[in-house]
């Protein structure tokens, strides 16, 4: 019984890790960087370089649409969303919150930042009600957050310091993530820790990482949540895009430790990282500058699918179709076993 049981959980990942790319199809191509993505009512929306922000139907391509949220030229790397609005954030000083209506897509700015340091890497909502963005720590070098609560952003009360040289990157939106009890948040450069955050009390727990760190480029670039138990977070050195040392690492105690995988053995430089739905964790897909990559033992081992380049973000629409954005473009890849 027990060897039978053991073929077959052999042939079954065997199948499972065998995931190939049946398709890969363009369905936007446009002068913009887009580094942050969001699939509602069957459309990929993002927001982008040039103050741009749209969407593309996934039934339709050719339903298009795209607008200019300001004049001023922006860099948009952040996009969250809850029922009825979509919320983007600039990246640098003024930092422009603006509402963007689900029905007529009219843009509003609901909160500034004009603080000098003012660096928002990215957006995440819980639910309809309540998100988190994470921005660069002031000079006071104290963990800076904005909350959003039942339809209004302020800043949020943080005592939490942060080490000298210690940040985030703006590479995927996705260097926050949340459950029902917890929200996490990764840092990088020169110390790249968890920070965690009980939700109900909103106290904010501290974990080293033994992450690839101290360099400015170096860290954790995007993180994942299965459960309030099992996360990933990936990333590197964007300035050494084939290093692959010490740059993915799982937890399976809710972000406490972690352990690194895959050293040595994977694609590189990562930006973002996305457990497939329904997966409890087992099947995971990561993107970087140079590839395309996936998983299908809760990221221990990793298979690259693509040597596309260009791709920053990714994310799942459906068991087998995954959306990727990135330098001038957002694709559909379409798997199969």
């Amino acid at each position: 019984m027990k060897k039978t049981f053991s073929i077959l959980f052999f042939c079954l990942g065997a199948l499972v890790f065998s995931q190939k790319v049946e398709s890969l199809t363009t369905i936007l191509n446009d002068k913009v960087s887009i580094r942050a993505i969001e699939i509602d009512d069957n459309k990929v929306w993002y927001s982008g370089t040039g103050s741009k922000f749209g969407y593309v139907d996934l039934k339709d391509h050719k339903n298009q649409k795209q607008i200019i949220l300001s004049d001023k030229n922006l860099e948009f790397r952040t996009l969250g969303q809850n029922k009825t609005s979509f919320y983007a954030i600039n990246v640098q000083s003024p930092a422009y919150f603006y509402k963007i209506d689900k029905k007529d897509l009219k843009p509003e700015v609901v909160y500034t930042d004009s603080a000098k340091t003012a660096f928002y890497d990215a957006l995440h909502f819980v639910d309809d009600q309540l998100a988190y963005t994470f921005s660069d720590a002031d000079q006071d070098n104290v963990l800076k957050l904005a909350v959003y609560r039942k339809g209004k952003w302020s800043r949020f009360k943080s005592n939490i310091k942060l080490n000298s040289g210690e940040a985030a990157f703006a590479a995927s939106n996705t260097n926050i993530a949340s459950s029902k009890y917890f929200l996490w948040i990764a840092t990088g450069g020169k110390a790249s820790r968890i920070l965690r955050m009980n939700l109900k009390s909103e106290d904010i727990e501290v974990f080293n990482t033994p992450f690839v760190q101290g360099e400015p480029s170096q860290g954790m670039y995007s993180i994942d949540f299965d459960t309030e138990k099992f996360g990933i977070a990936v990333g590197g050195d964007y300035t050494k895009q084939t290093a692959n040392v010490n740059n993915i690492a799982t937890t399976r105690d809710g972000g406490k430790t972690w352990q690194i995988q895959a050293s040595g053995k994977n694609a590189g430089y990562t930006t973002c990282v996305k457990i497939k739905p329904g997966s409890k964790g087992r099947e995971i897909i990561a993107v970087g500058d140079q590839h395309v990559s996936y998983s299908s033992d809760f990221g221990k081992t990793w298979k690259k699918i693509s040597d596309e380049k260009g791709f920053f973000v990714c994310d799942w629409a459906n068991d087998n179709t995954v959306i990727l954005a990135g330098n001038s473009k957002i694709s559909v890849m379409k798997l199969r076993l």
